[in-house]
């Protein structure tokens, strides 16, 4: 047995631990893997809060994109409406400028109407006036034909105003 190579090899192994163990490199190994083991915990824990940290920023950007597309459709249909409601208010203002016009303009024709039937009574008259003084100037004559022609003149102008 102390002839085989492995078995040489095998007590070496066992005086190379027992150094190891006397001089106390297992504790070294083993807090050198501690260390590392909790590096690597700590790392872990970094990446899960960053992660976490991560959605939660999404979420609250998701959010903040909902809460804008929401205000922005707010806003044009607030300025669609306020845009129909000008629009309508100026339809109404200028169909009542219109109308005013319309009915200011027939005012002025009725009154033009008027004052032409007016004028041209007032010519009737004068001629009616004339041609009924010249007749009763040539017909009749002295008190008798200045009275006529006061009262005539008086009723003519009377009926034809």
């Amino acid at each position: 047995m102390l002839a085989e190579p492995e078995t040489w090899v095998a007590i070496a192994f066992l005086l190379l631990m027992g150094v190891f163990a006397y001089v106390g490199v297992h504790r070294t190994v083993l807090s050198a893997l501690d260390r590392r083991s909790a590096r690597i915990k700590n790392e872990l824990d970094d990446a899960r809060r960053l992660k976490d940290e991560a959605a939660k920023l999404l979420a609250d950007y998701k959010a903040r994109h909902a809460s804008a597309e929401r205000e922005a459709q707010d806003i044009i249909a607030s300025a669609r409406a306020e845009a129909e409601r000008i629009a309508a208010e100026a339809k109404a203002k200028m169909e009542d400028f219109v109308a005013r016009r319309t009915k200011s303009a027939e005012g002025k024709i009725a009154s033009a109407e008027a004052q032409a039937i007016a004028d041209v009574r007032a010519a009737a008259a004068d001629a009616a006036v004339a041609a009924a003084s010249s007749i009763l100037s040539n017909s009749v004559k002295g008190q008798l034909a200045d009275e006529l022609l006061v009262q005539g003149v008086s009723e003519v102008r009377s009926k034809l105003n």
